[in-house]
């Protein structure tokens, strides 16, 4: 059992943990949350002994072995399978001494030797290796390569391999998931629950702390709060405590008034709109989870952009690749104002590339890539921490993209993303990669982009921070293609999603939960069985293309349609916006003016009448279009 008692921590000035006491029982499985720099890894440091408390008791019983995940791993020329067999230091030191005995024949020791080897498990240690290597993505012949040759991010997977190899009594795990796919994540969840020990995990993914804890401590003003059940069931009671501040009322009202307005201008349409149908789910979810981040720094959103180009993106029978080697091949794509599209996908399979070439940081190998002229990307990947100035401050960052605006002004917006105070004018340099990541994101949000593509935005962001994400992407009007193994993030933000497997990119019908099932299936070698649907199957290409060419000519008619209403909603918006500039000059409200101003109020209403129904019949067609779309892929 580990028990603390009335234990203190202090880090320079700061007090991480102020005579705060908790208990957790053997075998339990304890999700650690709170803000970051709240004491997590600090807590993980104490249990390590690698620090020591300024006062107080922390007990566990002393022959407890504990195992965790090594946060740096040299460039070795030893194999990955041998790196991870070398993090059980008893059987590597048991084999030493056994060739030792060997070479001096001493047979006494070698049969001492051999029972020590099976008592720790000694003869199965490759196999179990081999195992979690292969449940952690790497195939038999990868387990043989150089540790030097993988890339940090799978490094970071032989780590984990090596603290999951160890036999222990207590394993802690510090943001596990960051580096891992959605297939990766759901094996070491399963993995996680076969494990007897006692286990402490660090992270910021609620499905995955869902599925693997019954119990959450939650550090909080440097106290231990313990709830039981897990992460979903540890914000339902924390908002019951919360449920009667009136902050919380406020900005819970706030959130909802502001997706409801949305919903209720398509309350007629909304079996078609796709749009409308995600912010209702939002509008569910809020009145669960909305109360546990009433106390949350960040509180952003997406002002609508500019323009909402029709269509965004198209691309036919594009191919992609670096240099000779093509990765996907065959893609036929389109992206309209409103597409919410999460990416699926083993890691490798391609998802990075193609948001790479949907970005232009990719040039097709062949095929037509059609990008419409007024398209504003807002393209975050983790690359792009490294682009930032790292001897200028946040408030330099958005002063480059906004010379004219005061620096109040930027600054509050800053605010909204956890920049607060000094923070907005303290040098990117000693930045954590949580903070560079906010930063990145509140540049992108702040350009009002209508095409926003992430590839794993969520890495570095705590759970209020993906909370507020996911709330201001409800309000997002543009386009968005996602790639996140963050479960939550995609169930909320995305309306479709797309497979990326075997060199080619499709529809996936089904949900995460099927495809889950889909991936089990694949992995159990029925992949005959498990194929998912695709708009452009593999099988049967010729028929597939005449199929296509009587769906162009089909919707044909719809299609035209759609581009006179695009055309006709620019000419109102173009008339509505001189109408509203003629109505911000002051000299217009005065005595002798009236006569005009009064007709210009009167064309306002009309025009943005005209404008709010072709609006909503573009997005009628828009709507029967998809659905004859997916007709035709079934």
């Amino acid at each position: 059992m580990i028990t603390a008692q009335q234990i203190s921590l202090q880090r320079g000035i700061k007090i991480l943990l102020d005579k705060a006491s908790m208990t957790i029982h053997p075998g339990q499985s304890v999700g650690l949350v709170g803000k970051n720099g709240c004491g997590k890894s600090s807590l993980f440091s104490l249990l390590k002994g690698e620090i020591t408390l300024d006062s107080g008791e922390l007990d566990f019983p002393v022959n407890w072995q504990i195992a965790s995940v090594a946060q740096n791993t040299p460039a070795l020329e030893c194999s990955a399978i041998d790196y991870v067999i070398d993090g059980d230091q008893e059987y590597r030191h048991v084999q030493a001494k056994l060739v030792e005995a060997e070479a001096n024949q001493d047979g006494i020791a070698i049969a001492a030797l051999h029972g020590q080897l099976d008592a720790i498990g000694g003869y199965q240690i490759q196999t179990r290796a081999a195992t979690l290597l292969a449940g952690l993505g790497f195939d038999e012949a990868a387990q043989q390569h150089r540790v030097a040759s993988f890339s940090g991010g799978w490094r970071m997977r032989l780590n984990l391999a090596q603290a999951l190899l160890c036999r222990s009594d207590l394993l802690l795990l510090d943001e596990p998931t960051n580096h891992l796919d959605i297939n990766t994540v759901v094996w070491l969840e399963q993995w996680l629950g076969r494990y007897q020990g006692t286990l402490i995990i660090i992270s910021h993914d609620r499905d995955f702390l869902d599925q693997t804890t019954e119990r959450i401590i939650h550090i909080e003003n440097a106290q231990f709060n313990e709830y039981t059940g897990n992460y979903s069931s540890f914000e339902r009671q924390r908002a019951t405590k919360l449920a009667q501040q009136q902050a919380l009322h406020e900005k819970q009202l706030k959130q909802r008034d502001h997706l409801q307005k949305y919903v209720d201008r398509f309350r007629y349409k909304a079996s078609k709109a796709k749009q409308a149908q995600s912010r209702l789910k939002a509008l569910e979810k809020m009145e669960l989870v909305g109360p546990a981040h009433v106390d949350s720094q960040f509180s952003f959103e997406f002002q609508p952009p500019d323009t909402l180009p029709m269509p965004l993106l198209r691309m036919e029978k594009v191919s992609a690749g670096y240099q000779n080697k093509t990765v996907l091949s065959e893609i036929q794509f389109n992206l309209v104002p409103g597409s919410r599209i999460g990416l699926l996908g083993r890691n490798g399979a391609g998802k990075s590339t193609f948001i790479k070439l949907l970005s232009g940081d990719l040039t097709p190998l062949n095929g037509v890539l059609d990008l419409n002229s007024n398209v504003k990307i807002g393209y975050f990947a983790q690359h792009q921490l490294e682009t930032l100035r790292v001897d200028d401050t946040p408030l330099d960052h958005l002063r480059r993209l906004a010379p004219d605006q005061n620096e109040q002004q930027l600054r509050n917006y800053l605010g909204s993303f956890g920049f607060i105070g000094e923070q907005a004018l303290a040098k990117v340099a000693p930045f954590s990669g949580g903070e560079k990541a906010r930063l990145v994101l509140a540049m992108i949000v702040f350009q009002r982009p209508n095409l926003l593509l992430l590839d794993e935005p969520t890495n570095h962001l705590d759970l209020d921070m993906r909370h507020a994400l996911t709330i201001a992407l409800q309000s997002f009007e543009g386009a968005m293609v996602l790639v996140s193994h963050d479960r939550a993030l995609l169930r909320a933000s995305c309306d479709e999603f797309y497979l990326v497997d075997n060199g080619s990119v499709h529809a996936f019908k089904g949900d995460l939960d099927e495809y889950q099932t889909w991936l089990k299936r694949q992995n159990q070698g029925n992949s005959a069985q498990s194929k998912p649907q695709s708009l452009n199957s593999q099988s049967s290409r010729q028929e597939q293309k005449r199929l296509q060419a009587e769906f162009r000519k089909k919707t044909q008619p719809l299609r035209k349609e759609l581009e006179r209403l695009e055309k006709q909603t620019e000419k109102l918006t173009a008339q509505l916006y001189e109408i509203e500039t003629q109505m911000s000059n002051p000299k217009l409200y005065e005595a002798d003016q009236k006569s005009q101003l009064d007709t210009l109020i009167k064309q306002q209403a009309s025009v943005r009448s005209q404008l709010e129904q072709t609006e909503e019949t573009w997005l009628e067609y828009e709507s029967q279009l998809e659905e004859l779309n997916e007709q035709a892929a079934e």
